[in-house]
């Protein structure tokens, strides 16, 4: 059911059985999908493609122009997959030129209230950000990360999958797979072992993973570490993703248990 007092741009694509409440501006280049719910007071602008059973809450600011200065308002776009919790306040912008001109979020995502997706930002399946957590440009968030409340990350991070990040930390620097990190900057604590076990991981791999991640992070000497590690662990699929991760780019910055 759509209000008649929503503001609804005639060329916008919108699916049947969509409910869009009063108030809500839906723009022309904007397509929702099916079974999606807009409530009061949502504005949905610019390219932006909505997916199918997504809720987004009052207040939220869908695909408005990017907060960066270089923007000059070129052609780009945002894109948000399917079962995705957006509350109020929320704010997501799209792409711009200088990176890629897209911003794509994932499936079964929660984005609580006042969290802020900016531009370009990669957002995988089953994210949450908890309240007032902003994700800098060009951020990459993979699959089944948690972070806290009051957290910011700062722009171009990488936060690897099913890492965890607590609340009020400053996150600058590379968090790896199945980490942990917390503090007024993020220092990584060890592994998210209980989201390991949540997701039914055999406690043999698991131990794999600690052991490796013992002699990846032994002293602050990264490089010599991942060189040195025994070929067998690399056999592990848990460790190989780590490693993966932490040899993609070797110039980035990584947190460690020794980041100050």
């Amino acid at each position: 059911m759509i209000n008649k007092l929503a503001i609804i741009d005639p060329k916008a694509k919108i699916s049947p059985n969509v409910k869009i409440g009063p108030y809500s501006i839906i723009g022309a280049n904007v397509q929702i999908g099916e079974g999606s719910e807009i409530q009061s007071h949502v504005s949905i602008v610019g390219n932006t493609i909505i997916g199918n059973n997504n809720k987004i809450y009052p207040f939220a600011s869908i695909g408005n122009d990017p907060q960066d200065l270089k923007f000059d308002g070129e052609e780009t776009k945002l894109e948000i997959g399917d079962n995705n919790k957006i509350r109020e306040y929320v704010t997501i912008n799209p792409g711009t030129k200088g990176g890629g001109g897209l911003t794509k979020i994932g499936n079964n995502c929660l984005f609580m209230v006042s969290s802020h997706i900016a531009h370009d930002c990669l957002v995988g399946n089953n994210v949450i950000l908890a309240n007032n957590v902003p994700l800098g440009g060009h951020a990459e968030i993979q699959d089944n990360v948690i972070i806290g409340g009051n957290s910011a990350v700062q722009q171009f991070t990488r936060v690897g999958r099913s890492a965890m990040i607590g609340g009020m930390c400053g996150v600058v620097r590379d968090i790896i797979p199945y980490g942990i990190a917390h503090g007024n900057r993020s220092v990584l604590q060890g592994l998210n072992l209980i989201g390991l076990r949540r997701k039914n991981i055999p406690n043999k791999e698991i131990m794999t993973l600690s052991e490796a991640y013992k002699e990846i992070f032994k002293d602050e000497n990264l490089t010599r570490n991942l060189t040195n590690l025994d070929k067998d662990y690399r056999k592990n699929e848990l460790v190989l993703e780590v490693v993966n991760f932490l040899e993609k780019d070797k110039k980035r910055p990584i947190c460690t248990p020794f980041s100050k």
